[in-house]
């Protein structure tokens, strides 16, 4: 099968992460995964939530697409207001990923908000959001450490996402927009850089899939995740 920008069944889209693009933020990156590009920022409070057990710290995340993220522009959810269903499923689901890495005792009394802001997308938005979000949160943990507010790094392992699905009978890995719209499987999954699976959304688009697809779309998935993984160690040295 031709894919439509040319790549390899299991080669994923240009990946660039630039690391503190905000200056105010205490972490922040612009990933761009192909004409993907989404800004992650995390800032730093002193006031965790109040479900969250005394001296223990919390991660969370918002999410969210300019309106001319898309090929039509689309209205701002403060004109609405309300959070449409699909942010607030993307946002939880980053905050989840994120948050199976850190330890919040380790953390200790503060909450940390990752805001992933689409710039541009086509495809793959919340898996760039988990893989962009997590380079902006190790490094507002650094900077933290070098302020005295954290002894230790509280993380476990390194978290990335892709996604894969099938179209025309074909596993592919990190899907762009055409492909992902024209998808007959869609597959978003998330591990740790053990190869542990942190989470995954599979959804039979045009029909039910089988246990051995999923099993290649997660191997397809931990192909690139690996990658991705390697380049958040190499801008994080």
């Amino acid at each position: 099968m031709n894919r439509i920008d040319g790549r390899a069944q299991d080669q994923l889209r240009p990946v660039e992460i630039i690391p503190n693009i905000n200056k105010f933020a205490e972490g922040s990156c612009l990933i761009r995964c192909g004409n993907t590009h989404v800004l992650c920022t995390a800032s730093v409070e002193d006031k965790p939530p109040r479900h969250v057990p005394e001296g223990e710290g919390w991660v969370t995340a918002e999410y969210s697409m300019l309106p001319r993220a898309n090929r039509e522009r689309s209205r701002r959810d403060i004109s609405k207001l309300k959070l449409n269903g699909r942010s607030a499923e993307i946002q939880r689901l980053i905050g989840r990923a994120l948050r199976s890495v850190v330890d919040m005792k380790k953390l200790g009394p503060w909450n940390i908000t990752i805001d992933c802001d689409v710039l541009q997308g086509d495809g793959g938005t919340r898996t760039a959001s988990i893989t962009g979000g997590f380079v902006a949160m190790m490094l507002a943990f650094r900077k933290m450490q070098q302020a005295g507010q954290l002894t230790e790094i509280p993380v476990s392992g390194y978290v990335a996402a892709v996604s894969a699905g099938i179209a025309n009978d074909v596993p592919l890995l990190d899907l762009c927009y055409e492909e992902d719209s024209a998808a007959m499987v869609d597959l978003n999954c998330v591990m740790d850089d053990q190869g542990r699976l942190i989470e995954i959304q599979g959804t039979g688009e045009e029909r039910p899939f089988t246990l051995d697809e999923q099993r290649r779309l997660v191997e397809l998935c931990h192909k690139g995740i690996q990658q991705l993984q390697a380049i958040q160690k190499d801008i994080l040295g």
